[in-house]
């Protein structure tokens, strides 16, 4: 992975902690220069994400941050889009991921857009896999229910079985 996908990642995955792009823009930059500081270079995206992860942690401890901006004019990753299907795009999201606790957020970007599993998640942010496994069905349901609930159609029901 080149610099530029690096930083690029770096920052979706900020983003989906601060849920607001100056926010995120000064995490990646202060990990990488950190990172950059230590060793001279950045030698994993797991070792990144987890940078970004622990500059979060110091801010939302300082600040004390109860509620997330919302995104305003913000471009969509490129890599968000297919994993939507037609009946919602990335824009109608916007409300429901905003609602999602931090930790819940932080999860889904980590399974849906980065491909992690949830004991690679349970490593990077020191968690429990369990933990992790709950965080992701909260989060989900949340945002089924959240789907259904704004949009014309209703969310697709499970089959027993």
């Amino acid at each position: 992975m080149n610099e530029r996908d690096l930083l690029q990642s770096g920052f979706r995955y900020a983003l989906s902690l601060r849920h607001a792009q100056a926010d995120a823009e000064d995490l990646v930059q202060e990990a990488w220069l950190r990172l950059h500081r230590k060793s001279g270079r950045v030698a994993s995206r797991s070792l990144l994400f987890t940078t970004i992860r622990n500059l979060y942690l110091d801010q939302y401890r300082r600040e004390r941050l109860i509620a997330f901006a919302p995104l305003d004019e913000v471009a969509e990753p490129a890599n968000v889009e297919p994993l939507l299907d037609d009946r919602v795009s990335a824009r109608d999201l916007e409300a429901p991921l905003a609602a999602l606790r931090p930790e819940e957020r932080e999860a889904l970007y980590l399974h849906a857009v980065e491909g992690y599993t949830a004991q690679e998640i349970a490593g990077l942010t020191m968690r429990a896999r369990g933990t992790v496994l709950s965080l992701l069905h909260r989060a989900k349901r949340k945002l089924a229910k959240a789907i259904a609930a704004g949009g014309d159609r209703p969310a697709p029901r499970r089959q027993a079985g």
